[in-house]
């Protein structure tokens, strides 16, 4: 039985809920289907659990991969953030809601969200539902969903992410992922598109003189590695500063402290245990990897820290 909001005691679902809802549906979803937009960088793709049998997965190995990851896949280990009774709620709460019930899980459209008259929002729908693909050509749409559309493009994208597309494009294509969270607060959702304090780290920088090997760099980066590391470098867009530990700065001299070519060139290729910095070297060819360090060398790391390399 779930208590009623506002209530102080808590069940133990709840409290899985909680840990679920912060920590996993980035790449699990809210629905526990795995349908995110994370979902369409990754291989293997991040587990559907609504289409997971409570006989096909025991909660003793949930418990093992929530605690220690699994290896060759984006599900990483989480002992450093989780305690072992907060992994135990988080994977009781995914078998009995997801797994034996199919729950719906949260509920966000209501008026204590700060959502008084969400069906003002009706002709969005079919956008955030995924009725209507979000690059269907203008003109296929009518006048009705052409103001649905943008309205979504300017409300609704914030937490619906891209919804669904005809065209997948490129898994490695750059795609719009900086998305509010923390201070964020859609009292009045028309406006939130630009009320986004994470915007401005998805702009990338404007350098001139940049040789091939280094225009190559920012190609693979800006596709790649600014999902996390954010455009400008800083790791301050939205994904980088939700993941933990937070995604590196690359431009502070802190962090960058006695950074090398052949470091940088090293942690791309093998990644760093402990972190979400994957390894690239079966995503990536080794000129590819030296290009995208020789790009961060040059338009990141404080040139304090990059003529040690010289």
């Amino acid at each position: 039985m779930e208590v009623a909001a506002g209530s102080q005691a808590r069940t133990p679902f709840d409290k899985g809920r909680d840990i679920y809802n912060y920590r996993c549906y980035f790449c699990h979803g809210y629905a526990g289907d795995g349908q995110t937009l994370a979902a369409t960088y990754l291989e293997p793709k991040p587990r559907n659990f609504t289409a997971t049998a409570l006989s096909e997965l025991s909660r003793e190995r949930m418990i093992l991969s929530v605690t220690h990851g699994r290896a060759g896949t984006a599900m990483k280990s989480f002992k450093e953030m989780l305690s072992a009774e907060e992994v135990a709620l988080v994977v009781d709460f995914v078998r009995q809601a997801f797994m034996s019930e199919n729950r719906l899980n949260t509920r966000y459209h209501t008026a204590g969200n700060g959502w008084p008259d969400h069906e003002r929002f009706r002709i969005a729908y079919p956008f955030a539902n995924g009725e209507l693909a979000l690059d269907l050509p203008l003109e296929a749409l009518t006048a009705e969903q052409r103001q649905g559309r943008e309205l979504f493009m300017s409300s609704c994208i914030t937490c619906h992410d891209r919804a669904r597309v005809a065209d997948e494009g490129d898994a490695w294509d750059a795609r719009a992922t900086s998305y509010p969270r923390g201070s964020y607060s859609h009292r009045n959702p028309d406006a939130i598109s630009s009320a986004t304090p994470y915007s401005v780290h998805d702009k990338v920088p404007e350098v001139e003189g940049l040789t091939l090997q280094q225009q190559q760099g920012e190609v693979i980066y800006q596709g790649n590695c600014e999902f996390c590391h954010a455009a400008d470098g800083t790791g301050k867009n939205w994904i980088g500063s939700f993941i933990e530990p937070n995604a590196r700065d690359l431009t502070d001299p802190d962090a960058m402290a006695g950074m090398t070519t052949a470091r940088l060139v090293e942690v791309i290729r093998n990644g760093l245990p402990g972190t979400t910095m994957s390894a690239w070297k079966n995503v990536l060819k080794p000129h590819e990897i030296e290009a995208v360090a020789a790009y961060v060398m040059r338009v990141f790391v404080p040139r304090a820290t990059a003529d040690s390399d010289e």
